[in-house]
């Protein structure tokens, strides 16, 4: 996703600490670490990394010139599947903006012609409106209810979504 986010490094603990220190940002989003404490965005980043060696991962930061982080993107990849999953937030000045459907389109783009998965896959807290409403808007399949597993353990019943290459070809017109 050139051009529009870099991949986290430990050095970025601070900066993505403070976009998601904000319960607005972070508290729909089942898999991010509770409490957003220092040490927690820290482990975040550090199982991310792992991921990033396996190829099932990347965590990327979107940041101004001063190095306030805007956004995050959570990408996990099932490769045995063509599958993935984005997660990610956008900091509250840039919400309601289209920057949030624009920065998605451009990393199902990537996600599909760089990457080469074939589904894209997600999820969201059952009262979260705000997601819902742009996968449906870019194109996503409602498939109905999933139970996800909370990080810290237990469970969240979450609504999910599907959308495959050709469906994305499709709603872009393409």
């Amino acid at each position: 996703m050139a051009g529009l986010s870099q991949v986290v490094t430990l050095d970025d603990v601070d900066a993505l600490m403070e976009l998601l220190i904000d319960p607005v940002i972070s508290g729909p989003i089942y898999n991010l670490p509770k409490p957003i404490t220092r040490d927690n965005v820290l482990q975040f980043i550090e199982q991310h990394l792992f991921e990033q060696e396996r190829g099932e991962g990347l965590l990327m930061i979107s940041m101004t010139e001063t190095g306030t982080v805007t956004a995050y993107h959570d990408v996990q990849v099932w490769p045995q599947w063509a599958a993935a999953e984005l997660a990610g937030a956008i900091s509250r000045d840039r919400q309601n903006t289209g920057k949030g459907g624009a920065d998605a389109s451009i990393a199902f783009d990537w996600l599909f012609e760089e990457i080469g998965v074939e589904l894209i896959c997600e999820t969201g807290a059952l009262d979260n409106v705000r997601t819902a409403r742009l996968l449906e808007r870019i194109g996503f399949s409602y498939m109905g209810e999933i139970e996800s597993t909370l990080p810290g353990g237990g469970m969240r019943p979450s609504r999910y979504w599907e959308l495959t290459k050709s469906n994305w070809a499709d709603h872009r017109g393409t």
